[in-house]
């Protein structure tokens, strides 16, 4: 018998996804794989709204906690393991539900999507010879070979980077791009939101952050080396809270940055999810939610 298509819950950050997913896996009998890069690292918990023990109401869930905060996070890596997980959730005849509002690794999970390969020393020789010749003659360089990059892209590492998958395999880097076709079949169920009470709703859950220790979290990972962490330094919250830890920024002023920041970055999940034209969009406060969205997906 053919495997159900995999269910991923989609939509900008705070607007209730995890939550979704959970009364889904409940109604749908499911288990939930987070897509939420910074979910990954353990200890980082309040600043990531990380879903509770509690709050999964004994459904599984699968790539939360996986990585340390010195760790850098792979798309690629992701795609491998999430593919594996929905593998082994369906063939114990569950219902695999991808919750997480990272787009591109939303993609990797579901979409046709192919991650090509890195040379060190390639990459090396390339970042050489950018240093000596600069970025107009390497973008020259790129147009020769791959026109379609050359156009999309402008800084220096995304040059080098296309110019070493070129050198790599041959190819293209614009070959690699993404295609809106899915791998397996699939699912994808949106959260609509109203943008003005998003942006209160966001501005409170920092402050709960706040109140709720983020400091104290952001000082303990520190002595696990979050400033080491490429992907994890970087996160909302953290970042803004180290500089209050140098002694550069007060806690008010990082959490206001931090609304900011949060603000930004959920309207551009708004503009990433909105351009895919196979999602289908719930009202988020809609009090026949979980009912409209399993039907959806039965």
């Amino acid at each position: 018998m053919a495997a159900p298509p995999v269910i991923a819950v989609v939509g900008p950050t705070g607007s209730g996804k995890s939550d979704l997913a959970v009364n889904l896996a409940l109604e749908l009998g499911g288990e939930v794989v987070n897509a939420d890069a910074m979910q990954f690292y353990r200890g980082m918990d309040i600043g990531t709204a990380k879903i509770t023990v509690a709050e999964r109401r004994g459904v599984p869930h699968h790539l939360l906690d996986i990585l340390d905060v010195t760790q850098e996070a792979s798309v690629s890596d992701f795609q491998a393991q999430a593919r594996e997980t929905i593998d082994d959730i369906h063939g114990r005849g569950k219902r695999a539900i991808l919750a997480g509002g990272s787009g591109l690794y939303v993609r990797a999970a579901l979409d046709v999507l192919e991650f090509p390969g890195t040379d060190p020393a390639l990459r090396a020789r390339i970042e050489a010879e950018h240093a000596e010749l600069g970025t107009g003659e390497l973008l020259a360089r790129l147009k020769a070979v791959d026109p379609v990059s050359a156009d999309r892209v402008s800084d220096a590492r995304r040059i080098i980077r296309a110019l070493e998958v070129h050198e790599l395999t041959g190819r293209p880097f614009s070959s690699y791009m993404p295609r809106r076709e899915y791998f397996r079949p699939a699912v994808q169920v949106g959260l609509a939101v109203d943008r003005d009470v998003l942006r209160e709703r966001l501005a409170a859950r920092v402050h709960r952050m706040v109140d709720g220790g983020l400091l104290d979290e952001v000082r303990e990972l520190d002595t696990r080396g979050l400033r080491r962490g490429k992907t994890a330094s970087r996160a909302l919250g953290y970042a803004q809270f180290l500089r209050v830890i140098d002694g550069g920024s007060t806690v008010a002023e990082a959490a206001e940055e931090t609304i900011v920041a949060t603000r930004q970055f959920a309207r551009r999940q708004l503009t990433w999810f909105r351009a895919d034209p196979r999602i289908t969009w719930l009202d988020w406060q809609d009090p026949q939610l979980v009912g409209k969205a399993a039907e959806l997906c039965r």
